[in-house]
């Protein structure tokens, strides 16, 4: 009998460690993101992965990380993930028809967390910047270098869709509220330095007297500084940019004659998808939507995002 005893207490303990055992084993996450290619986009996948390293290396994950060039790809991808047994998935499609796979997922008992992008699916969880505030704020840069009357070259992207036209709804309600005075002149453009640098070199010759430029993005600036300094003006003293690209902080942190800053909107946000859905899975309370606030780099902080390692974006 007492032999019957140590038995069923034997098990009774193992089946006790069993979960503790469970709940320490690291999470298997799918992390699918899009082929990096150049600019922004490269970037997310660079912190994605840069991100998932670190949390397999404390123990906190097991990943797998795949790239895809379309809806159709990241699909097959997220099928297979769901094979493999993840329990999270990190999502940042690029693209439209992700509806019917990510249901799918959710539906399976998938916690999916997806980056910058609205995709219609109930249980979905989402990380994104503020757009809006980024006009925000470069509207308020702009007038606290070059004042409430100067002559300002926007250069809103319509191609970008809701991105372009949050940017400059924030950016034209600030000036209105801030600065009505101010001569704004807008010319379109796209998130290129190739683009910034052609469409701002046409921009220059149409226009003797610039004060200040509202880029909405880090590499279109950058296409600018090239006209700027390729066509010889001296007129310009502020630019914004926006996003995160490491060439551009460095040129914010060289350049002497203009004000350059750029509303973050980085491709370090990935990093809180992960966060989201562990903090899901702990039963932690969660929202549904994340919004992470614009901020201005500057000359002022730009040392606090320099990154030497990534050369990626």
């Amino acid at each position: 009998m007492k032999k019957v005893l140590a038995l069923v207490l034997a098990l009774v303990m193992c089946l006790g460690v069993l979960p503790a055992l469970a709940a320490d084993a690291p999470v298997k996450v799918g992390v699918l993101v899009p082929v990096m290619t150049h600019g922004w986009v490269s970037g997310i996948t660079y912190q994605a992965e840069a991100y998932a390293k670190e949390l397999a290396a404390a123990g906190t994950i097991e990943y797998k990380l795949t790239t895809s060039s379309n809806a159709e790809e990241m699909t097959t991808q997220m099928d297979e993930a769901i094979l493999w047994g993840a329990k999270i998935l990190v999502i940042a499609p690029q693209w439209t028809g992700m509806e019917v796979p990510v249901q799918n997922a959710i539906d399976q008992g998938l916690i999916v967390v997806a980056f910058d992008m609205d995709i219609d699916a109930d249980g979905i969880l989402k990380v994104t910047g503020d757009n809006k505030s980024m006009g925000v704020a470069g509207a308020k840069f702009i007038v606290e270098k070059v004042g409430p009357t100067a002559t300002v070259v926007a250069l809103p992207v319509p191609t970008s869709g809701s991105v372009s036209e949050l940017r400059m709804a924030g950016f034209n309600e600030t000036i209105k509220d801030i600065a009505p005075e101010l001569k704004v002149i807008e010319y379109a453009t796209k998130f290129t330095r190739e683009d910034g640098l052609k469409d701002f070199a046409d921009i220059l010759a149409a226009n003797p007297q610039i004060d200040a430029v509202y880029s909405l993005d880090d590499e279109t600036s950058i296409g600018v500084l090239q006209a700027i300094e390729d066509a010889g003006r001296t007129d310009i003293k502020a630019i914004t940019g926006g996003g995160g690209c490491q060439e551009y902080f460095a040129m914010i942190a060289e350049n002497k004659d203009i004000a350059v800053s750029s509303s973050l909107y980085s491709p370090l946000m990935i990093r809180d998808c992960f966060d989201v859905a562990l903090a899901k899975l702990a039963g932690e309370p969660v929202e549904a939507v994340t919004v992470i606030p614009s901020q201005i780099v500057s000359s002022e902080n730009v040392e606090n995002y320099l990154d030497p390692s990534n050369t990626i974006y």
